[in-house]
């Protein structure tokens, strides 16, 4: 068991973890990659670096730092977050259990561009199975995705249906996890989403169509506004909502970072992370 377990190993992540660690508070870090870090070739703008540092590095020194402490970080994709007791944390690796959640996973930057996809939200296409999936019961379903996410979303799905198909969009699937084995794999490309009212059909780029009832997209990984979601977590937009201790409205369920907007810049993200890990050390104290 966990007091801490932090999603996301970012600069809000990290900076967050160096301060729940020299709290004596049992911490632990998940994440996939870097984010957007990673793609940062140069930062110059950041305090104490006067010939710039690559976000690679950067990260990688921020994580470094945090396991010097006693701090564990597991690089795994963070599928879903349970509240019952205590939170459940599954990965693609595993399960754990904590007293207190922080999402940092930043803006997802996965954006499905399948023509006609976007004028179908909220009639037929969804971003969310948990909240969802029960409103399609028995119905044809086809989740968009190629990797562990969609797999998770899958699951959650043959609840209410056993007429699911995942398409790729001409990408190879990467999940670690096979598929249920009721669900249909195609790995075409897909031209378009068409329909009236509400979505009806997808038609894949040899010309062929697909007719369904509801598309749910799964596409690359969870991001913090997705588990927001699921979590009953209030957004605005594509932003958490948290108060000025960085709390949302789920009792032990903070957010830091660019997840929760405002000036994307590393130097906020990790002056978010080390305010909300004071405030979680207080809470955790009581």
């Amino acid at each position: 068991m966990y007091d801490i377990i932090i999603i996301g190993k970012g600069p809000a992540g990290i900076s967050a973890a160096l301060y729940t660690v020299r709290a004596n508070l049992k911490t632990l870090v998940l994440g996939s990659g870097i984010g957007g870090l990673e793609n940062a070739e140069k930062i110059d703008n950041y305090y104490g670096f006067p010939e710039g540092i690559s976000g690679k590095e950067l990260q990688q020194r921020g994580v470094e730092q945090v396991q010097t402490l006693g701090c564990d970080v597991l690089d795994e994709e963070v599928l879903s977050v349970i509240k019952d007791n205590f939170f459940t944390v599954r990965t693609n690796k595993g399960e754990y259990e904590g007293k207190q959640i922080l999402l940092t996973t930043g803006k997802s930057r996965v954006k499905t561009k399948i023509k006609g996809i976007d004028e179908f939200l909220g009639k037929g296409v969804s971003m969310c199975a948990v909240c969802d999936g029960f409103f399609y019961r028995g119905k044809r379903l086809v989740v968009l995705g190629n990797a562990n996410y969609a797999i998770s979303e899958t699951d959650e799905l043959t609840r209410f249906s056993q007429d699911i198909t995942i398409c790729t969009n001409g990408r190879e699937p990467e999940w670690e996890n096979a598929a249920p084995q009721s669900v249909k794999i195609d790995t075409r490309t897909i031209a378009e989403v068409t329909g009236n009212a509400k979505v009806e059909r997808l038609v894949f780029g040899d010309g062929d169509t697909l007719e369904l009832d509801g598309i749910f997209i799964a596409e690359g990984t969870a991001s913090a506004f997705d588990f927001a979601v699921k979590m009953g977590i209030l957004t605005e937009g594509t932003n958490i909502v948290v108060d000025e201790n960085f709390k949302t409205n789920v009792d032990g369920v903070f957010a830091a970072g660019d997840c929760i907007g405002g000036f994307l810049q590393v130097s906020k993200a990790v002056a978010d992370g080390a305010l909300a890990a004071r405030m979680m050390i207080k809470n955790a104290r009581k």
